[in-house]
C-alpha cells in the first residue's frame, strides 16, 4: 500500500512538473508573439511624397497633424514642378506618393491614359488608387505696389503688346507655365514674339515666378491663387475656365512603392475634412469626382 502511495505521488509531481513547464512556455510564447506585434506596430515607415510646389505649405502644415493619427509613418516631402517630379519617377526616383499640379504629368506616367500623352508608355501608377485630389485656381498677381497700375488680365494684354511691362511665367515644361501658355493664346498673343521682347521672363516652377512679383522684379505674374495667399501677394484678376480650363490636382500611389498602404493611408487622409480645411484655408477646393 505504502509502495502505491509513493508511485502515485511520483507520477503525480511528474505531471505537475510538465503542466507547469507547459504553462511556463505557453507564457513565453505569448510574450514573444505580443512583442513582436507590437515592434510591428510601433516600426516607423518613411513614406516619400512627390507634390507640386505650390502645395509646400500646405502639405508640410498637414504632416504635422499626421504624426497623431499615424505617430509611425514618417513624411518626406519632395516639393517642386510637376514635370521635374515626373522626370525623376521616370529616372527610377524613389516615391511612394506623387501629386501633381497638372492632368499631363500624370498621364505621361499612367498606363491607363491616352497613348497620345503617355508616348513612352509608362505605367507606374498604381491602379485603383489614382483620384482628382484638389482644385486651385490661375490668377494675376502683382507686387505690392503694383506700379503698372494693372488690375485685369486685359491690361496685363495692352502692356505685353505695347512692351510696356514685364511679365514672369512659369516654363512650358510645368503647369503654372502652360496654364500660362493657354491663357496668351486665348488673347491670341505669340509667346515666342513676346520673348523676343524681352517682356516675359520665366521661373522654372511656381515658387520661382511667385518670388519674382514678391520682390518686384516684374510688373505681374501668372501663378496659383494659393501661392500668392501664401505670399500675401495682391490678386488683381482670375483666370476663368475659358481661358485656361481647370486646374486640376491627381494624385496616385506609385506601384513601384514598397510602402503602398502607408502611402494609400496619407491618401485617403488628405481627402478628410481635417486636411481640406487647410487646403481650403489658403485658396485650394475639393475636386468635383
Amino acid at each position: 500500500m505504502k509502495k502505491a502511495f509513493v508511485i502515485l505521488l511520483a507520477a503525480t509531481m511528474m505531471l505537475t512538473t510538465a503542466c507547469a513547464s507547459g504553462a511556463k512556455e505557453t507564457k513565453a510564447e505569448t510574450k514573444v508573439e505580443t512583442t513582436a506585434e507590437t515592434t510591428a506596430e510601433t516600426e516607423e515607415v518613411e513614406v516619400v511624397v512627390f507634390a507640386a510646389a505650390s502645395m509646400t505649405e500646405t502639405l508640410t502644415e498637414i504632416a504635422e497633424l499626421y504624426k497623431e493619427v499615424q505617430p509611425n509613418v514618417s513624411l518626406i516631402f519632395n516639393f517642386d514642378s510637376s514635370g521635374t517630379l515626373k522626370t525623376q519617377i521616370e529616372e527610377g526616383a524613389t516615391c511612394d506618393l506623387f501629386i501633381s499640379a497638372g492632368q499631363k504629368q500624370m498621364n505621361q506616367i499612367d498606363i491607363q491614359a491616352d497613348a497620345e500623352i503617355n508616348t513612352d508608355g509608362l505605367n507606374f501608377v498604381e491602379e485603383g488608387t489614382r483620384m482628382d485630389l484638389l482644385e486651385n485656381k490661375v490668377v494675376l498677381a502683382v507686387p505690392d505696389d503694383n506700379p503698372k497700375n494693372i488690375q485685369t488680365f486685359d491690361d496685363m494684354v495692352e502692356g505685353l503688346t505695347s512692351g510696356s511691362i514685364l511679365l514672369a511665367m512659369g516654363n512650358g515644361d510645368v503647369p503654372v507655365g502652360q496654364y500660362t501658355q493657354k491663357i496668351l493664346a486665348y488673347y491670341e498673343l505669340s509667346e515666342e514674339e513676346l520673348a523676343g521682347a524681352g517682356v516675359i521672363t520665366y521661373g522654372t516652377n511656381v515658387k520661382e515666378v511667385t518670388t519674382q512679383v514678391k520682390e518686384g522684379t516684374v510688373d505681374c505674374g501668372i501663378i496659383y491663387c494659393t501661392d500668392a495667399y501664401s505670399a500675401e501677394l495682391n490678386i488683381v484678376d482670375d483666370a476663368t475656365a475659358e481661358m485656361c480650363g481647370q486646374v486640376i490636382y491627381p494624385a496616385a500611389v506609385l506601384n513601384t512603392s514598397e510602402h503602398k498602404a502607408e502611402a494609400l493611408a496619407f491618401l485617403e487622409y488628405l481627402t478628410t475634412d481635417e486636411a481640406m480645411a487647410i487646403f481650403e484655408s489658403v485658396g485650394f477646393v475639393p475636386a468635383e469626382s
